[in-house]
């Protein structure tokens, strides 16, 4: 007897090149911040970069031809769009200016913990000891990156309050996305997500006309690159990702962001980490291989359950192995 092919490897290897792509992009994302955030404000930032993503992802999808998201989707793209398009992007931007990298380090990435907490709560999501343990490395990883790039200077409450208020954003707006992808396609969830996030920005477009007719080309160039790559095509990779994963698992992730950002500062920054740094940066990228990775037992269960009892009295063989997303769906 035939044993038909599992493809559940496959769409795991896509679905963890898309989130590595995603993570390669916010992290360069960083690199880009310094320049253009020096000739813009947050909001008029946050702006510009949701514009050019927009434009960028409404004409992929005229050229692929796709249409409006299914009713059913509209919510989580409204919320996510809103909270993390939106709001998440003026937050981070603004409370950023407001306080030293270590204190943003500490509060910002409360955000994974939040979607793991979110995820079981809301999603169903499971938080084996595995993605526990990652996450809290991780954490501490973070939090060591932060402190030793840390220019010693003060945090105000509110800046605090803003990273917070950004944490809880990107949290609540990852969860909020992932029921859309059960019914739509990442770049329809993305797309509109984006547009609605720009939609609630427009506030802001006075501000990014004047700061626009000011600011040095390479800030606005750095603005541009924001929407295209960081912001279309990562935000794309990641929403690919999150449909055939947990939310939890996809925050987790996103602690490889701090190590890259270490990198990517030493390699077009020239800012040569410390001992410390390099510390944190391998905790990050330690963290994130535990938190993704499997029990031998687990992945057998899994193997097991997903073997047709023809083919495993048979062969003993694997087939095709159902996709990991909820029932609900969820940046």
């Amino acid at each position: 007897m035939n044993v038909p092919s599992r493809p559940a490897p496959r769409t795991e290897v896509l679905a963890a090149c898309a989130a590595g792509v995603t993570v390669v992009l916010w992290a360069s994302a960083f690199v880009s911040i310094r320049s253009a955030g020096a000739a813009y404000s947050p909001g008029a930032l946050a702006l510009g970069r949701l514009l050019a993503g927009a434009l960028t992802l409404g004409a992929i999808c005229l050229l692929r031809r796709e249409g409006l998201p299914p009713r059913p989707a509209w919510r989580g793209i409204l919320i996510s769009g809103l909270l993390w398009f939106g709001f998440y992007m003026v937050a981070l931007n603004w409370g950023e200016q407001e306080v030293d990298a270590g204190t943003a380090a500490l509060v910002v990435n409360i955000g994974p913990v939040l979607i793991a907490l979110l995820g079981a709560r809301l999603l169903g999501d499971a938080t084996p000891p595995r993605l526990l343990a990652g996450m809290a490395v991780s954490f501490a990883g973070a939090v060591t990156v932060g402190l030793s790039m840390s220019g010693g200077g003060g945090s105000s409450v509110l800046g605090v309050v803003l990273c917070l208020l950004a944490a809880v954003a990107y949290a609540a707006g990852v969860v909020a996305q992932k029921p859309a992808l059960g019914t739509a396609s990442p770049l329809q969830v993305t797309t509109y997500g984006c547009l609605v996030g720009a939609v609630a920005c427009l506030p802001f477009a006075g501000h990014l006309v004047r700061e626009a007719a000011e600011a040095p080309v390479t800030a606005t160039l750095n603005m541009v690159y924001l929407g295209v790559f960081p912001t279309a095509l990562a935000f794309t990779t990641w929403a690919y990702a999150l449909a055939r994963t947990t939310a939890s698992r996809m925050g987790a992730t996103t602690y490889a962001v701090p190590a890259l950002v270490v990198l990517m500062s030493w390699l077009a920054l020239g800012e040569v980490p410390g001992p410390l740094t390099l510390v944190g940066g391998a905790l990050c990228l330690a963290g994130v291989a535990v938190s993704r990775s499997r029990s031998g037992a687990g992945a057998a269960a899994r193997a097991a359950a997903s073997v047709p009892p023809a083919a495993d009295a048979t062969a003993g063989g694997a087939a095709g192995q159902p996709r990991a997303d909820r029932t609900s769906g969820p940046a």
